[in-house]
């Protein structure tokens, strides 16, 4: 009862347009149960309204009892008919269920106001429901597009060694462009980023890609990566240094300040070379040994 007496405030439906149909059946005094005389109108009332569209459904009663007592009445009469045609005609979601009990215009005829009135379209005038009901649509507004911003990236950046000193490093601002402008679902590889033998450490000549990726997440706050990890020249990775490496390039842009619900790692081993293994060249084995980012999310 409770879901039903919400769409009471949802929708106020005029009751006097005249495109409307209307349609009541009758309840004996003090009664929300329908006689067999109603029940069989009601059934072929709905029998003949199948493509029909229920806009309101209005409860009243004649009872000399209280306002409560017959607004209650006349809810519950609304209730059986309603249990009734669920299902059955189609119904507007925003249909108010109202009650009428002293406060309605009463008829001198008792029985005629002991009743529940249901007002419909007709399937011709479906289509004119909402001019009909005086609903009036907004126009919808064209979204506009999304400018992306222009970011300039560094193209060089001085940093602290571990002794101490400053060193300038180039940085690749093209690189950081393509994974800055990159879509969700996009792969790029991160190129010359190498490692020591058999380890998860970075070379020194590699640092400048992984601050180069530092920098684009610093200026990309939403862009959400993947980081996967290849490696190359055996049949299987062991040492799972294909995760190890990966982690490590995530686990340098969290120390620095990139938030971790935007990373993520992934190895792969050898599951997915470039070349086939065993490769044929040094360059060849350098294109499988890689770590590649993965766009997960690039508003």
């Amino acid at each position: 009862m409770k879901k039903l007496l919400s769409f009471a405030i949802l929708f106020l439906l005029p009751l006097t347009l005249t495109a409307q149909e209307q349609f009541s059946v009758y309840f004996e005094t003090n009664k929300h149960e329908l006689t067999k005389v109603q029940q069989e109108r009601l059934s072929e009332w709905m029998a003949g309204n199948k493509a029909s569209k229920i806009l309101a459904i209005n409860g009243y009663t004649d009872e000399d009892g209280s306002i409560g007592l017959n607004d209650s009445l006349a809810q519950r009469r609304v209730l059986t008919v309603f249990s009734q045609i669920k299902g059955k005609v189609n119904t507007r979601e925003d249909f108010r269920t109202r009650s009428f009990g002293k406060l309605h215009k009463m008829s001198r005829v008792k029985a005629e106001n002991r009743k529940v009135t249901l007002y419909y379209l007709l399937e011709k005038d479906l289509s004119k429901e909402n001019e009909i009901l005086g609903i009036t649509e907004k126009p919808k507004e064209t979204p506009k597009p999304k400018v992306k911003e222009i970011i300039e990236y560094p193209s060089e950046i001085t940093v602290h060694n571990p002794d101490g000193k400053e060193e300038t490093l180039k940085l690749d601002v093209a690189f950081m462009k393509k994974v800055g402008d990159a879509k969700q679902g996009d792969v790029i590889v991160i190129n010359n980023l190498n490692f020591y033998e058999n380890t998860f450490a970075v070379v020194k000549e590699s640092r400048n890609r992984m601050h180069e990726l530092l920098e684009t997440m610093r200026a990309n706050p939403y862009l959400k990566i993947k980081l996967q990890g290849h490696v190359c020249c055996m049949k299987a990775d062991r040492q799972d240094l294909s995760t190890k490496r990966a982690k490590a390039i995530m686990q340098f842009l969290n120390t620095n300040g990139i938030e971790k619900n935007r990373l993520a790692f992934e190895g792969f081993g050898v599951s997915k070379p470039i070349h086939p293994i065993p490769e044929k060249s040094a360059q060849e084995a350098a294109e499988n040994r890689r770590v590649e980012i993965f766009i997960v999310e690039n508003p």
